[in-house]
């Protein structure tokens, strides 16, 4: 998880050829007490999007198994992320998580799992942070906003799902890089965010792309810019940061994890029916519908990707300490 890391959409896709060979995979799975997927923040939000959308079909991949959601939410998604990382190692609970907020948490205060022990299964979706404003707002791009904040610094009031999440993560890069202040709201949730926004009571939301596209369809909002490295299929009228004068690129991995130490055949028998799942063009029509921006990436190469981004973090951490 680079922090500058929308490029791997291309480097570690799955190849579609391997994705094919699974695609009619089916596992049994011990009848019983349901898989529970725990989404760590409120419905409605992005991560609660793509665990309710792909639920369905992981179920009709084990054979036997039913799949339910469930949102545990807390200190930013720490409460939800310790729950799964502290259960039984069975393959009955497994978690919904963001990078790189399952890996900077552990950086700002005390928390019950290490994201190396984790059991990385699958990454469905990587989304580009962005800023949105209501249409009325008097903030009309990046640069705008930018100038007013260097007027009134530490004026300009914007909101995330939470601290340390990847949207925080990158308004502290683009603060950065572009020399000004601004004042951060968390939330706990996306969902949590759009009341005061449409309300006119929070300046500028700063959210993914999959979350806003609802909103931007039905002309609730406005974007300002989108921390992708090229504008993106799914809106390709939102100007980029780079367009904008900061050069960063920024984005939300979102997937599924296990607790440590899952069995061996366990963790196999869930990886194939991510890789099948991930092959069915259904699951393709489905995730469109939800609006998501998927980027599939199963057992190694997504633990290989997640991880990638510690060390950015941590210099990230030394260098402007995001606890709040």
């Amino acid at each position: 998880m680079p922090l500058a890391h929308a490029g791997r959409r291309a480097v570690l896709a799955a190849p579609l050829a391997l994705l094919a060979r699974a695609a009619s995979a089916q596992t049994a799975w011990p009848a019983g007490r349901p898989i529970e997927i725990v989404v760590p923040f409120a419905p409605g939000g992005g991560m609660d999007a793509m665990a309710r959308a792909i639920a369905p079909f992981l179920a009709a991949h084990l054979r036997g198994a039913r799949v339910i959601v469930s949102n545990k939410v807390g200190a930013g998604g720490q409460i939800g992320t310790e729950a799964v990382a502290n259960a039984a190692p069975d393959g009955f609970t497994l978690g919904a998580c963001a990078t790189p907020t399952v890996l900077s948490q552990p950086l700002e205060r005390p928390v019950r799992w290490k994201a190396a022990e984790l059991t990385w299964l699958a990454q469905v979706v990587e989304d580009p942070c962005g800023l949105f404003v209501r249409t009325d707002s008097p903030l009309r791009d990046l640069p705008g906003m930018l100038a007013e904040a260097r007027r009134q610094p530490g004026e300009i009031s914007y909101g995330t799902a939470g601290v340390g999440g990847d949207d925080h993560i990158a308004m502290l890069l683009l603060e950065e890089k572009a020399g000004v202040r601004l004042n951060h709201i968390p939330f706990n949730g996306t969902s949590q965010i759009l009341v005061p926004l449409l309300g006119g009571q929070l300046q500028v939301g700063a959210f993914n792309l999959s979350e806003a596209i609802p909103l931007l369809r039905d002309r609730a909002i406005r974007p300002l810019a989108l921390a992708s490295a090229g504008r993106d299929p799914a809106a390709p009228e939102i100007p980029t940061y780079r367009e904008g004068g900061v050069d960063l690129a920024f984005s939300a991995g979102r997937g599924l994890f296990g607790p440590p130490h899952l069995p061996a055949a366990t963790r196999a028998a869930l990886e194939a029916a991510f890789t099948a799942i991930f092959a069915n063009p259904a699951w393709a029509e489905a995730a469109a519908k939800a609006g998501l921006i998927l980027q599939p990436l199963v057992g190694a190469s997504y633990r290989n990707a997640a991880l990638g981004g510690e060390a950015d973090l941590q210099a990230l951490w030394h260098r402007r300490p995001w606890k709040e």
